[in-house]
């Protein structure tokens, strides 16, 4: 066991994506699991099914009768430092610890193979764990979202001493993480709520990559003082040289293929399980890695073609010739930026229509001009009400000023429509397009992934009913 003399972890937050990995993690290690979250969901359900314990009340009974001495209690900023349970275990004398603290440990136990950057880190570090879980290499993985492979967010092999972990970089989380490899895929400024200034968010990263041990591949715009670090550093590209990279790409009857270049070689005709265009860049970044860790070329051909992707991340609901359906957790100008680019090229000629629900108010403050920027390609634009997840309003910033920065070209259209009343009104848009396949595309962090099947199902009937 990782952790002497300790026999439960009680989790706060046990509903959220990483805590719920790490639940499953130390339940399958023999220890005694339970938690706490605000409400139930499908997750919280599944741990349940699992045969860990999760209460949704403020009722203390469940934590008055833990051993002090023998637990560790992992927590979340998405549980208030006031909720009742969480102050009892507070002024009771608690062992408690962030998640990232206890993921640390865990990273300083096994080899970390860690995928940090602004966007892209779920699809890479999830398209890393299957290339390698899959081959003859093997991996343990946590995940930050629910890859559809396994319907996990955790992957567990006995075998293997390596781990796959996410590296989030919200409150310098990933500074409590010990790389052996590490890939870092973007540093567009976000969490500036946590970091002030874009240049402090930049330096929290080069903190990071200094954390490394091994070896570093960095995308080849990216800059780093590569002799204050430990690591070997790699490059990597789409188009342009590096150590490793794609060329040859080849968009054809909605699928999407290319060459992979690595140190020794070609791996010529790799065809993308999840074609999004954005998803070229990520599974470079990915066989990078699994080819150091010492996957074969048939093992990173067959890893990145059977890849099913990731829930939320550009899942294509309803294809048909009428009408497709995206829905992708894009919540950063930069992500959104990418998804759309995606849509176009899947779908050359539609008219796209795009949902967004910003996610917190202080992102949408600090990034409005870049929101504004990359919405306003689209041909319509949706806005739902901002999800607030962990903050209260900031006076002036809602969805209505957000639209109000939004410039559409003539003809091209703009609306703010509440969440309960999106799907009759996408319904609604797609008829009037007369003639004219369209896409949908939903997008945001909060949500809106509730709304999925309803849209899902009135679009299915609308065309094909």
């Amino acid at each position: 066991m990782i952790f002497e003399h300790i026999h439960r972890f009680y989790f706060l937050g046990i509903g959220g994506i990483g805590m719920s990995a790490l639940a499953r993690y130390f339940a399958a290690k023999g220890y005694d699991v339970s938690g706490y979250d605000r409400t139930a969901s499908p997750l919280t359900k599944e741990l349940e099914a699992e045969g860990i314990a999760v209460q949704y009340d403020d009722s203390l009974d469940a934590v008055k009768g833990l051993d002090k001495e023998a637990t560790i209690v992992v927590r979340t900023p998405a549980v208030s430092e006031d909720a009742p349970v969480y102050v009892w275990l507070r002024e009771n004398g608690f062992t408690i610890k962030k998640r990232a603290e206890v993921l640390g440990m865990v990273t300083r136990s096994a080899r970390a193979l860690c995928v940090a950057g602004t966007h892209g880190k779920t699809t890479t570090s999830t398209m890393l764990a299957h290339i390698l879980h899959s081959s003859h290499v093997g991996a343990n993985a946590f995940l930050g979202g629910i890859a559809n492979n396994y319907h996990s967010n955790l992957l567990l092999d006995a075998e293997s001493n390596l781990v796959v972990v996410e590296a989030d970089e919200f409150d310098r989380s990933f500074h409590h993480l010990r790389p052996y490899m590490s890939v870092i895929t973007s540093m567009d400024a976000d969490h500036l709520d946590i970091y002030g200034t874009e240049e402090a968010y930049r330096a929290s990263f080069a903190q990071y990559a200094g954390l490394v041990e091994e070896a570093l591949v960095v995308k080849g715009s990216l800059k780093f003082n590569v002799e204050s670090l430990r690591a070997r550093v790699y490059t990597y590209a789409v188009g342009d040289k590096a150590d490793f990279y794609a060329d040859n790409v080849v968009m054809k009857d909605g699928a999407i293929c290319f060459d992979f270049h690595h140190l020794r070689g070609m791996v010529q005709g790799v065809r993308l399980g999840v074609p999004a265009w954005v998803n070229i860049e990520n599974s470079v970044a990915a066989m990078a890695v699994a080819h150091l860790m010492g996957a074969t070329d048939d093992e990173l051909r067959e890893g990145v073609e059977s890849f099913a992707g990731v829930y939320r991340r550009f899942n294509v609901h309803v294809n048909t010739p009428q009408v497709a359906y995206v829905d992708d957790y894009a919540h950063h100008p930069e992500e959104l930026r990418a998804s759309i680019e995606s849509v176009r090229r899947l779908y050359p000629d539609r008219h796209v229509i795009g949902v967004f629900q910003p996610h917190l108010f202080s992102r949408t403050h600090d990034l409005a001009d870049g929101f504004a920027q990359v919405l306003g390609r689209l041909d319509e634009v949706v806005l739902l009400p901002i999800y607030p997840a962990r903050e209260l309003p900031i006076e002036g910033v809602t969805s209505e000023w957000l639209l109000g920065k939004i410039t559409m070209e003539k003809g091209k259209q703009k609306a703010l429509v509440e969440r309960e009343l999106l799907a009759g009104y996408l319904r609604g848009r797609v008829d009037e397009q007369v003639g004219k396949a369209c896409v949908v595309v939903t997008m945001g962090a909060g949500d809106i992934d509730r709304l999925v099947n309803d849209i899902k199902e009135t679009l299915i009937y609308e065309k094909n009913g």
